[in-house]
C-alpha cells in the first residue's frame, strides 16, 4: 500500500495524515524525496524502486513526501512522518544530511535512513544509518567504457554541482579513463557552484554544456548531474543527427538506458549504476525482520553496490575487458582516488 503527498503544504500535508489510509500494514515507511522527486529518472527513482519492491514484497505501507522547489521544508517532511508513526523514514541525497540528524534526535523511537550523506558518531545502536556508495569504483569503470569506446580520444563529465560527493565520480571516471589510455583528454565541468544546487534540475543547461563538449570534439560524455543530465541525452540526439558523426552520453546512478526514452536509446552507451535501490530495499527489509543497525554502510562493487548498465548492448565487445578491471578493483590490484 502507498500514498503520495507531493506539492503540498505542511497544513495540507497535516490534514491527510490525520485523515490516514486505511489498509491493515504492520510496517510503516516514509520515502522523502529530494527535489524533482518521483520521475527524475535518476537519483530519486532509483529510491523509489528500493520502496516499490518492499511494497510488493514485504508488504509494508508505504508513503511519500516531496519538498518545495526551493527544499526548504525537508525537516518538516521528515517530522510530519514521524509524527505520523513511521517506523522508518528516509531522507533522500545528502542536502538531508542536517535535517535528518537533527530528527533522529528529536524522535528516538522512529528509525530514519540517510542516502548518500553522512552524519559523524553514528553507532549501531543508533536510529539512524547512513547509506553510502562507492561512486568513484563505479565511475571507474564508465571512465574505462568511454576510453575503449573514443574515436577522437577525447571524452567529457558533466557534474551537477561541485561538491566533494560529486568530485567523487569525476575522479573516478577520470582515473579508468587514464587507465585505459594515459593520453586522453578530458572535458570536465560543472553546471553551478554551492550554495546554488540548480545544477541537479536544469536540463536546459545540461544540454548546453553536452552540446558543447561534443562540438569540441568529445565523442563520449558522462553526466554526474541528476535531473539536468536529460539534456546530456538531448545534445547526444541532435549532435549525432545534425553532424551525422554519432557520440555517446553516459548516464548515472540508475539504468537510463531503459527510463530516458527510446529516441534516445541509440546514443547512451551505458549508466553508472548506483543501486540506491537496493539500499533501499534492505535497509527495509531489516526493519520488517527486526535486524535494523544504525551506522554506516556502504554499497561498494564487491557487493554491486555499484557497477554499469548494459542495456541495449552498446558496451557488449568490451565487456570481458570491463569485468577484468572490476576484478582488479574488488581484489585491490587497482585503487579508485576519491578525489581528483
Amino acid at each position: 500500500m502507498k500514498k503520495r503527498l507531493i506539492g503540498l503544504s505542511v497544513f495540507a500535508v497535516l490534514s491527510l495524515l490525520v485523515a490516514g489510509c486505511g489498509g491493515g500494514d504492520d510496517t510503516s515507511v516514509y520515502l522523502v524525496f529530494d527535489i524533482g522527486g518521483r520521475g527524475d529518472q535518476s537519483f530519486n527513482d532509483a529510491a523509489a524502486t528500493g520502496l516499490d519492491r518492499a511494497v510488493e514484497e514485504l508488504e509494508i505501507a508505504a508513503s511519500e513526501l516531496e519538498p518545495t522547489a526551493g527544499g526548504e521544508n525537508r525537516d518538516e517532511l521528515l517530522n510530519l512522518a514521524a509524527e505520523d508513526g513511521a517506523q522508518l523514514v528516509f531522507g533522500v541525497g545528502f542536502l538531508f544530511t542536517d535535517a535528518i540528524a537533527a530528527a533522529a534526535s528529536a524522535y528516538p523511537d522512529t528509525n530514519f535512513g540517510l542516502i548518500d550523506g553522512f552524519v559523524p558518531d553514528l553507532t549501531a545502536d543508533s536510529n539512524l544509518v547512513s547509506l553510502g556508495f562507492a561512486e568513484h569504483e563505479g565511475s571507474f569503470l564508465v571512465g574505462a567504457a568511454a576510453a575503449l569506446k573514443t574515436h577522437t580520444n577525447k571524452v567529457g563529465f558533466i557534474g551537477g554541482v561541485e561538491i566533494d560527493l560529486i568530485k567523487r565520480f569525476e575522479a573516478g571516471f577520470a582515473a579508468g579513463a587514464r587507465h585505459i589510455n594515459p593520453g586522453i583528454e578530458i572535458d570536465i565541468k560543472y553546471i553551478s557552484q554551492p550554495p546554488d544546487f540548480s545544477g541537479f534540475t536544469d536540463p536546459a543547461k545540461g544540454k548546453e554544456i553536452g552540446t558543447g563538449m561534443y562540438q569540441s570534439g568529445a565523442d563520449v560524455v558522462y553526466h554526474a548531474a541528476g535531473g539536468s543530465g536529460g539534456g546530456l541525452f538531448q545534445a547526444a540526439k541532435e549532435h549525432s543527427e545534425e553532424t551525422g558523426s554519432h557520440v555517446w552520453a553516459i548516464g548515472v546512478d540508475s539504468d537510463q538506458y531503459l527510463t530516458a526514452g527510446a529516441e534516445f536509446q541509440p546514443y547512451i552507451l551505458t549508466s553508472m549504476l548506483k543501486r540506491v535501490d537496493v539500499a533501499v530495499y534492505e535497509t527495509i527489509a531489516t526493519l520488517v525482520d527486526d535486524s535494523f543497525e544504525g551506522g554506516y554502510r556502504t554499497f561498494d562493487l564487491a557487493i554491486d553496490g555499484v557497477g554499469y548498465a548494459t542495456s541495449g548492448g552498446h558496451v557488449a565487445d568490451i565487456s570481458d575487458q570491463l569485468e577484468d578491471l572490476k576484478a582488479q578493483v574488488v581484489s585491490g590490484a587497482i585503487a579508485v582516488p576519491q578525489a581528483p
